[in-house]
């Protein structure tokens, strides 16, 4: 599920109501009077809408043709006889390769290769292999190897989240109540019918400072 960050500031409160009805009934009342203990308060009810975000989907294909090779020992060689010595090692079927190659690219400066082999699936061949033999130039070496992916964002679109069962309070003022007391009065209050209220799912008071609260989609 995708979370939408949304900052609570001092003195806010965010309720979410099991009725969306409710918020949408309290927000229309704009203003309420809230007793906090000796104290009533004038708080103001504001439609919460988040600020825009991004929805996409992200999806990883794991091709079925490639691999990606790294951890290729710097040789006193050209490039291309490096390429070749790669192919060569990697299309030997004897020791696990995948046979038929249809383009090695090598980087010399960073250690790494993608190999492409002709055959559909031959990346399955080295599945769970993690280190590869590789000689040259009289030596032995492990070669790392790991899956190559695609990735692809597709449905790229911004949007401005809207809870209809939230609602933002202001103005809440200080007082000398702890902040979980405050919470409670401003809970009971809005749960009250009598006062346009109803059950209450969530609720978030912040008497200093500030809070980013989350919401899932």
């Amino acid at each position: 599920a995708t979370k939408i960050p949304f900052r609570l500031n001092q003195n806010q409160a965010l309720l979410t109501f099991e009725d969306e009805e409710v918020a949408q009934r309290l927000t229309k009342m704009s203003k309420h009077i809230v007793n906090l203990d000796n104290t009533t308060a004038n708080v103001t009810v504001r439609p919460f809408e988040l600020e825009m975000v991004f929805q996409f989907e992200f999806h990883v294909t794991v091709s079925g043709k490639k691999i990606n090779v790294s951890e290729i020992p710097e040789l006193p060689i050209p490039e291309d006889w490096m390429r070749d010595k790669l192919e060569l090692n990697f299309y030997k079927t004897e020791q696990g390769g995948g046979g038929e190659i249809e383009n090695v690219t090598y980087d010399k400066e960073s250690g790494t290769a993608v190999i492409t082999f002709l055959r559909p699936g031959a990346s399955n061949n080295f599945l769970g292999c993690t280190k590869y033999p590789f000689c040259a130039e009289g030596r032995c070496f492990k070669l790392c190897v790991s899956p190559n992916f695609d990735f692809h964002l597709r449905k790229f679109q911004p949007y401005c989240g809207v809870s209809k069962k939230t609602i933002l309070l202001k103005g809440i003022p200080e007082v000398e109540e702890d902040e979980e007391s405050v919470q409670d009065m401003i809970e009971i209050h809005f749960q009250k019918p009598s006062n346009g209220g109803g059950e209450i799912e969530e609720i978030k008071y912040i008497s200093r400072g500030a809070a980013y609260v989350c919401f899932e989609e």
